[in-house]
């Protein structure tokens, strides 16, 4: 029997840098992220040793293609880990014995010092561990080959000196600005002191406290300030407001910044995310629920786990844990506001109504204030449902914008009162209004109804108009209406279109199904009912002075205005033309035009 044989996976260090410059990382610019993550860490395991030392990193940029040198006095390396840890992929000493990961260390994949190859070809690391031994130079060519030396009489302190040599083409990455640049956006809130060379003043970039911490003797007001002004700086834009975040058992702090003008609800969320002070990324999503989406926070977390290229947010129970805390402080804040100062409550709800009618539809608290302060397209203007409900007690409501304003006139000449519910979330906040408040009435209002309110013509007035009815009927067959002879107001109204959702559809049914394979018209037909007469109600208002001359003119002309009412109604109600009805529109408007040159000469 042969014997089996085991073999170890063999790696083309070529591919992996690959994978990691076009797959893993967005860009060559994480490298120097990497090279700050790793000092950082070292620092940190040596206060862990309870050493006394004062940490520092520095970096130096390279000059006329020179090197670029980041130096740390953190735990270095010994000769051992230098072989196991920079030479293995995926090793890392930041995992302990069990293969878990260490709290309290950025880094944690093993995998962060290959990305320096995407910018250099050689990479030079200089160490001497805190735990003794000699010093030791580590120097790996993008090649995948690496040698490995010891000095006898060391020439730095405890610590790591690394080195780049720049990689063709990518000589820039490594000069004085774009690495001072780099350095303060992924650096600048490390706790550790970070310097770079050519940086003004003592070089230093890190900041010693966090942007959202108030500073000793500083106002409320001086605080709000600052951040208003870092907000700007930093996110491009001065918030509507701005709100302190902490959720202790993520080890989160922050701020909340306030979109000052309404946006739209797919733009994508984009927060700054640090991770222990580490910059993780910029445009970081999934932070807040969705609704919250007119919202941009700054936040520090020492609980959230980034994934493997540390530019977004792992999606574990942490993070929705987090997310719906955040959530629920958003959601305090805006009852606070609310009862505080309603004036810029209302600012707001009018400027980002979206996602707070979206939590209004789950949260009662917030459905009262959107009652009270998000305004309404009514026959009575823009005004609140709790205004609107002063007056009229009921609410009737259109779920269909271009339906509300098409029968807005005629229901406020009625004297009834009529919301438009036609845009996003607004028929479910009618249901809800009712749900909330059992005394209220709310409910959709039918055209059909609206129809039925209408006052008949007089007696007299519909027989003059019968012989213009019959010539309408005619005229208006083809486009799926028949003519309904009312008295409303307003006199000015000539026609009003009406139509019935149901047969509508059911109308919209039977053509597919006409025009379908046998099968599928088999089963559009088990679904539709029978539709029988006309979709559409053209209501002719027999007070309008056009509509009475009608019945006075020849049939040619009759034909020609019922059908440009028709159009004209069409039109009001902002519903879509279809091919018959834009032949309808050019050929009443050409043979009117005629006719007028015609009378002319």
């Amino acid at each position: 029997m042969r014997a089996h044989l085991t073999h170890t996976f063999g790696v083309d260090l070529r591919g992996v840098i690959d994978l990691l410059s076009h797959h893993l990382y967005r860009s060559p610019r994480v490298y120097l992220r990497e090279l700050l993550q790793n000092a950082v860490d070292a620092i940190t395991a040596r206060a862990a040793l309870g050493h006394d030392f004062t940490p520092s990193v520095h970096l130096e940029p390279a000059v006329d293609g020179g090197v670029l040198r980041i130096t740390d006095n953190g735990i270095g390396l010994t000769e051992q880990e230098v072989h196991s840890l920079l030479a293995t992929l995926g090793r890392t000493s930041k995992r302990d014995e069990l293969g878990f990961v260490r709290t309290g260390l950025l880094g944690q994949f093993g995998v962060g010092l290959l990305s320096c190859f995407m910018v250099a070809r050689r990479i030079r690391v200089i160490s001497r561990s805190a735990r003794g031994g000699a010093q030791v130079v580590w120097t790996a060519e993008a090649s995948g080959d690496y040698r490995v030396e010891t000095v006898a009489e060391p020439t730095i302190g405890i610590g790591t000196v690394l080195e780049l040599e720049p990689g063709p083409d990518a000589a820039h990455w490594l000069d004085g600005d774009l690495v001072r640049a780099l350095a303060r956006e992924f650096g600048e809130l490390l706790p550790v002191p970070v310097t770079v060379a050519g940086a003004p003043g003592d070089g230093r970039i890190s900041r010693p406290a966090l942007p959202w911490t108030p500073m000793p003797g500083e106002t409320a007001t001086e605080h709000r300030e600052r951040l208003l002004d870092y907000c700007g700086q930093t996110l491009g834009f001065t918030p509507f407001d701005v709100l302190p975040l902490d959720v202790p058992a993520a080890g989160l702090t922050g701020a909340a910044f306030v979109l000052p003008a309404g946006t739209h609800p797919g733009v994508r969320q984009a927060h700054r995310v640090y991770l222990r002070r580490m910059l993780v990324g910029d445009g970081v999503e999934g932070l807040l629920p969705e609704w919250a989406y007119f919202v941009r926070c700054v936040v520090n977390t020492t609980a959230l786990r980034p994934t493997a290229s540390r530019e977004a947010l792992y999606e574990d129970e942490t993070l929705l844990a987090v997310r719906e805390a955040l959530g629920k402080q958003l959601r305090d804040w805006v009852i606070r506001l609310g009862a505080t100062e309603p004036a810029r409550a209302g600012a707001l709800l009018s400027a980002h109504q979206l996602g707070i009618k979206a939590m209004a539809l789950t949260d009662d608290d917030l459905f009262r204030l959107v009652e009270r302060w998000l305004p309404f397209e009514t026959t009575e203007g823009v005004v609140s449902l709790r205004q609107f409900r002063r007056k009229y007690g009921t609410v009737l409501f259109t779920p269909d914008v271009d339906e509300f304003r098409q029968l807005a006139a005629v229901a406020e000449a009625q004297g009834l009162g009529l919301v438009n519910a036609g845009y996003a979330y607004d028929t479910d906040l009618m249901r809800r209004l009712v749900e909330t408040d059992g005394r209220v009435a709310a409910r959709r209002v039918l055209p059909s109804e609206l129809l039925a309110s209408l006052g008949a013509p007089d007696p007299e007035v519909e027989q003059e108009l019968l012989a213009a009815v019959d010539r309408a009927d005619a005229v208006l067959a083809r486009h799926d209406c028949e003519p309904v002879l009312c008295d409303f107001d307003p006199i000015s109204l000539p026609a009003l279109l009406i139509t019935d959702p149901e047969l509508s559809r059911e109308a919209e049914t039977e053509q597919l199904r006409a025009e379908a394979d046998p099968l599928w018209a088999d089963l559009l037909g088990q679904l539709s009912g029978t539709t029988s007469g006309a979709t559409h109600r053209l209501v002719l208002n027999c007070r309008n002075p056009l509509v009475r001359r009608i019945g006075t003119v020849g049939e040619d002309l009759a034909r020609l205005a019922i059908e440009s009412l028709y159009v004209h109604a069409l039109l009001q109600s902002r519903r879509p033309l279809r091919p018959k009805d834009t032949a309808a529109l050019n050929r009443s408007f050409l043979d009117l035009l005629d006719r007028a040159v015609h009378s002319e000469s």
